[in-house]
């Protein structure tokens, strides 16, 4: 081979090697291209979801605001409907009165009781519950004591009398009962019994 095909090999072989360093330079610059676009629509894709679930969440969030409010709002339509037919009985009652067509007394208080049945029956089937204290021992959870009194017959600290009855719904102390207490006996003085 001559000199100068020599040379002439040689500088191809050298364009040949840049060339490829030229390719791989792009090729190198390319992936990092490539990845920065792959990352950028996986955060807008991202992006995407987040807005979704956020409006779903909020909407969530309206309905089931506006769901409680509206149990709230109606939370005693059942009550309501069970005190109906009472309050009913109450009007017809009072009718009756005032048209004069209830003249006998006997007859009236038979009406006025069986209303008040009715109407108790419908609070028991709601939870609600007298609370038991005439002749217990007081208890401040559940009364509060108006005054107290002197019995001889009880031990101090009994309920002698309820002036307002308390009552539970379910296991709550919904009213404390208003009750009349036996004190401890007083001691009289010395000198009291020396006269």
């Amino acid at each position: 081979m001559s000199e100068k095909n020599k040379r002439n090999k040689e500088k191809e072989l050298l364009e040949t090697d840049e060339e490829k360093d030229i390719e791989e330079k792009e090729t190198e610059e390319s992936e990092p291209v490539d990845e920065v676009e792959k990352l950028k629509k996986e955060l807008a894709d991202l992006k995407n979801t987040y807005l979704r679930k956020a409006a779903e969440f909020e909407n969530y969030k309206k309905r089931t605001d506006s769901e409680i409010s509206n149990y709230i709002k109606y939370a005693s339509e059942n009550l309501i409907k069970e005190l109906l037919p009472v309050y009913d009985d109450i009007n017809r009652s009072v009718d009756s009165i005032e048209k004069g067509e209830t003249k006998d007394f006997e007859t009236l208080k038979t009406g006025i009781f069986q209303i008040q049945e009715k109407f108790k029956n419908i609070l028991e089937n709601e939870g609600l519950k007298e609370i038991d204290c005439l002749g217990k021992e007081f208890d401040v959870d559940t009364s509060d004591a108006l005054m107290q009194v002197e019995k001889d017959d009880l031990k101090p600290h009994t309920v002698v009398d309820v002036v307002d009855k308390g009552y539970y719904l379910k296991d709550k102390v919904l009213r404390h009962s208003k009750v009349i207490v036996s004190s401890e006996k007083k001691e009289k003085n010395s000198e009291e019994d020396e006269e």
